[in-house]
């Protein structure tokens, strides 16, 4: 499965080809270091100025038994036009210039202030992909709950609930996504730049920054970032929803996640067409590791990825941790 990691760029493979003086680069690299995500997802160029437009095949043809001078009747298969938007994620960072040049390494110290400003930006960009709708919110991209919450759906049979209380707002979800350029993937802006882009606005003159007046000579800096999701294939994207209140209560007793896991890696198709990842939360996975511990003969296993990080892996999948995943969603 490492070796996708060559034919599905993710984002710093596509900041690293298109940014030639490596700033984009290096501040995925410090996205990669606070969301996980970032290191699985595949983000790829759209075919549009504001988004993507996919074409999604929704039946085969049927082919005929034909039997010695007996005919055919032509078929053909249907599709529908899906048509994704990027939203634009934009944040101005400014610090005091006299304060930014006390330690002697001005890009140093804006850096520095400029993470925090970064990793607002990451928080919210994995919070919309797992929640983003644009019913609610035009101005953002739609995530993956608002695609997988109805089991009635052409999609719904990727919906595993156990324990999960309808009506109710304590459960949660682990995802399972296969990441990939013909299943599911990020997308940014035909013609645009993959990742953040940085413009340093060097310095300015900040007006009323006391609220009476006061003028403050800064540093500014601006970022922006223009992406979107696209589900080409929803077969290749697994909720699996529950009451994590009766995991943890219930100890043993409770939903075994393991056992819904694995029903989530049946529902991929092929696991050699992506990169499969499952995604949870901090909760989650404390109840995962309680489990495991009181039922050895659960498949998880943890192994060191290319970059020598410990990964913890359930059947050779990648398990994530996302705590943009909400512990009070809705049940389904």
């Amino acid at each position: 499965m490492a070796a996708l990691s060559t034919i599905h760029p993710t984002l710093l493979d596509v900041a690293k080809r298109l940014d030639p003086d490596g700033k984009v680069a290096q501040i995925v690299e410090l996205l990669n270091q606070t969301n996980e995500i970032i290191e699985d997802m595949v983000f790829m160029e759209g075919n549009l100025p504001t988004g993507h437009r996919t074409t999604i095949r929704t039946g085969l043809p049927t082919p005929t038994w034909r039997k010695l001078y007996g005919g055919v009747q032509p078929t053909k298969s249907r599709t529908v036009q899906v048509t994704d938007s990027c939203g634009m994620l934009e944040a101005y960072a400014e610090v005091d210039k006299a304060l930014a040049d006390l330690n002697g390494n001005t890009a140093a110290f804006r850096l520095s202030e400029d993470m925090a400003h970064i990793e607002g930006m990451n928080q919210e960009f994995a919070s919309t992909l797992i929640y983003g709708n644009e019913g609610s919110e035009p101005e953002a991209f739609t995530g993956l709950a608002a695609r997988f919450n109805d089991q009635s759906a052409l999609n719904g049979e990727n919906i595993i609930t156990s324990a999960a209380t309808p009506d109710s707002n304590d459960n949660t979800s682990i995802w399972l996504v296969g990441w990939g350029a013909n299943t599911v993937h990020g997308i940014y802006p035909k013609g645009s730049i993959g990742g953040i882009q940085m413009e340093d606005k060097g310095q300015v003159t900040i007006e009323n920054v006391d609220n009476a007046g006061g003028r403050m000579e800064a540093y500014r800096t601006h970022y922006r970032w223009d992406c979107g999701l696209t589900v080409r294939d929803w077969r290749y994207v697994v909720r699996i929803q529950f009451d994590l209140e009766d995991v943890i209560a219930a100890g043993t007793s409770g939903p075994v996640l393991a056992d819904l896991m694995a029903k989530a890696l049946r529902r991929i198709p092929s696991l050699g067409m992506c990169r499969p990842v499952f995604y949870a939360n901090r909760d989650t996975l404390d109840a995962l590791d309680v489990q495991a511990t009181n039922k050895a003969t659960m498949a998880f296993s943890t192994i060191e990825d290319a970059q020598g990080k410990p990964v913890t892996r359930f059947r050779g999948v990648p398990i994530r941790r996302c705590d943009a995943i909400l512990t009070n969603e809705t049940g389904i």
